[in-house]
């Protein structure tokens, strides 16, 4: 008697809940692990692109324009001339692009 009942509960993994567990690897591969990956292969392609002379906004969202670039270090110039070194790592965007960007409201 405890045989069929076991076999009863544990013989339902069918065909059809492999092929439903396949989907869902599929869809979380493709909405949200591959679009993180491109984000960080732009996020890296864009800190190795900067110059100069560039503005930038960090991730604390300080506005400012790139004085000095070193391995794994930027130097950038805030307002009055002051300069603060940052990792490569926090220059989120380039402040051109960003306020170029227009503003949708509603």
């Amino acid at each position: 008697m405890t045989a069929t009942i076991l076999l009863q509960a544990g013989g339902g993994m069918g065909v059809q809940q492999l092929i439903m567990f396949g989907l869902i690897a599929v869809v979380f591969y493709f909405f949200m692990i591959r679009p993180q990956v491109k984000k960080q292969k732009d996020q890296k392609k864009f800190a190795e692109e900067l110059k100069k002379g560039d503005k930038v906004i960090t991730t604390a969202g300080i506005h400012g324009r790139v004085y000095e670039i070193a391995d794994t270090t930027i130097l950038i110039e805030v307002e009055n001339g002051a300069r603060i070194r940052f990792d490569k790592t926090a220059i989120s965007l380039d402040a051109t692009k960003a306020l170029n960007t227009p503003v949708v409201t509603k």
